[in-house]
């Protein structure tokens, strides 16, 4: 690992997807630092895998400042996984209503807004930090999308607009990273046992499930873990979305 004994960052690290990562990253020779809304969860995880923790709200710039900036002192941060958002349901109308505004921001807020967040405070440490390598690196962005992004369902239309956000702003991005030697790349899941599905019933889950082509099952969150790992190692990996969902093509509904 390039990035042995250095930090890694993971948004919503406490759990589901972002503690997966954060395990694997552990495991990989780097120092996790979660940052989550959890404190008891995070702290927790955090102490397992001799990492850090703070509590952080991505949708909030000033959180996410205080946040990086109580890493300066703790060594270099070389990666950074965005996996904190949330996923509203609302048809655009329903019963005659309008989608409640709000629910629409604070979905784009979270999503598109706190991946950015982290991403460009994340980007400006690791800019000024030495290159390594052969290929003189600072550091990898990992973002985390959506297939919503591309096969937003009925309801979806909040949840899919900032998954997309997502998914515009990884190239540009990496450009604009390119000369100093950071490089991005988005991760769109498709069907993943998260908390949300862990709390279906065992028959829904096989349901769910079956709609993927191959293989036909749920995501295990180690799986998701494993390509952001395999982003963080393999350099030739910049400005790419990959979507990660066994085939699936999202139904209307």
């Amino acid at each position: 690992m390039i990035f042995a004994d250095e930090l890694a960052v993971v948004t919503g690290g406490a759990s589901g997807l972002g503690a997966a990562t954060a395990r694997a990253l552990a495991a990989a020779g780097m120092r996790p630092v979660i940052f989550d809304l959890s404190e008891v969860a995070g702290r927790a995880l955090a102490d397992e895998l001799g990492g850090l923790f703070a509590r952080v709200d991505v949708a909030d710039p000033e959180s996410v400042v205080q946040g990086f900036a109580q890493l300066r002192s703790e060594g270099g941060l070389r990666v950074l996984v965005n996996c904190a958002g949330i996923g509203p349901a609302a048809k655009t109308v329903s019963r005659g209503v309008a989608h409640d505004p709000a629910v629409f921001m604070r979905a784009v807020t979270v999503n598109l807004g706190g991946t950015f967040n982290c991403a460009s405070q994340a980007a400006a440490i690791m800019a000024a930090l030495d290159p390594i390598g052969a290929d003189q690196a600072r550091g990898v962005i990992i973002n985390t999308a959506s297939v919503a992004a591309f096969d937003g369902q009925i309801g979806q239309v909040a949840y899919a607009a900032s998954k997309g956000g997502i998914v515009g702003m990884t190239l540009p991005m990496a450009r604009d990273l390119a000369d100093k030697g950071i490089r991005v790349c988005t991760i769109a899941p498709g069907l993943f046992l998260t908390s949300l599905l862990h709390s279906l019933p065992p028959e829904a889950q096989a349901s769910l499930g079956g709609q993927v082509p191959y293989p036909s099952r749920l995501g295990d969150p180690t799986e998701f873990a494993a390509l952001a790992l395999q982003i963080v190692t393999n350099p030739m990996l910049n400005g790419e979305v990959i979507r990660l969902d066994g085939a699936i093509r999202m139904a209307p509904r």
